[in-house]
């Protein structure tokens, strides 16, 4: 803290004066540090208050607020109520003078603790469901309920608090950082979900033990296989307790043996978590893990 003195004309110093007084101007935080307000998310300076930061209820925190723990489900969920349902959901897309209809009429129900397939070939419409399954495209016609809320009839900048907070992606194409080890690409996934810094570690160690990497923990995806960098796609993705988890085609890049190790991580997280898991596959060998399998052909369940 800077003291400052001021001179009397005689020469002499004054007592120093605290120019700058504890309290009155705020230190700066962390992405995710709590607001030293209690009971409130206002962040105050001297002399004024500034507006509260913004978050939507039932969707998680806002942007610079706190993550909260999973530990209490939704009444839909502690019912046994569907924690994804689809209703009469169609999607089209603009081709030239004409439109092309991708998706006709899917109904489908997802409950929690479930491990879903969506099956069919290239082509079919599976991914185009996935992408909306989690909020990134809305349906031409028809009706997404997420953990009761409309997914279908949120906005833009609702949807993506809800998949920062809620959803969890894994991608075919694995979707690491080249630069950045298999704990920081995990880690990097509770910096963007506003989780406290002081939980990242412990929180990386676990989620990259549970996949089995534990000890790989500090290689780059340049220096593991394909399986491997599957399984850190995989911890990514639930290292911010999601309650659900999407994941597009995450064996079409490895043999039969990585694929059967995807699968039993897959089973082992979503009773260690407690988390859904719907996924996408053309691949028949793997279809006797699931709970349930929609088949799609030309943009409808069979």
């Amino acid at each position: 803290m800077k003291r400052w003195f001021r001179k009397h004309p005689s020469g002499t110093a004054d007592a120093p004066e605290e120019s700058l007084m504890a309290g009155e101007i705020e230190q700066p935080r962390l992405i995710g540090e709590p607001v030293p307000a209690a009971g409130t998310n206002e962040r105050k300076s001297k002399g004024k208050e500034t507006e509260p930061l913004a978050s939507f209820e039932g969707e998680g925190p806002g942007i610079g607020e706190p993550h909260q723990q999973k530990s209490v489900e939704s009444a839909s969920d502690a019912l046994g109520q569907p924690i994804l349902a689809v209703n009469d959901v169609h999607r089209s897309f603009p081709v030239g003078g004409s439109e092309l209809h991708v998706l006709k009429g899917i109904r489908m129900e997802v409950l929690p603790g479930q491990l879903v397939m969506l099956k069919g070939r290239s082509g079919s419409g599976k991914t185009t469901l996935l992408n909306m399954l989690g909020g990134l495209d809305q349906p031409t016609k028809g009706e997404i309920w997420f953990r009761g809320q409309p997914l279908h009839k949120l906005s833009d900048v609702k949807r993506t608090l809800l998949r920062r907070n809620q959803i969890g992606f894994v991608f075919q194409a694995y979707a690491l950082l080249p630069l950045l080890s298999a704990r920081e690409n995990v880690e990097l996934s509770l910096r963007m979900a506003a989780v406290p810094a002081s939980e990242w570690k412990a929180r990386v160690a676990h989620c990259l033990e549970l996949v089995g990497l534990a000890k790989r923990m500090n290689h780059r995806p340049s220096e593991l296989s394909g399986g491997e960098q599957q399984r850190v796609a995989i911890a990514k993705a639930i290292a911010h307790r999601p309650h659900l988890l999407l994941a597009d085609e995450p064996t079409a890049n490895l043999d039969s043996q990585m694929g059967a190790q995807v699968m039993s991580v897959f089973r082992n997280i979503i009773e260690s978590e407690q988390v859904t898991i719907c996924m996408t596959t053309h691949d028949p060998t793997i279809l006797e893990v699931a709970d349930h399998v929609y088949e799609m052909v030309d943009g409808k369940f069979i």
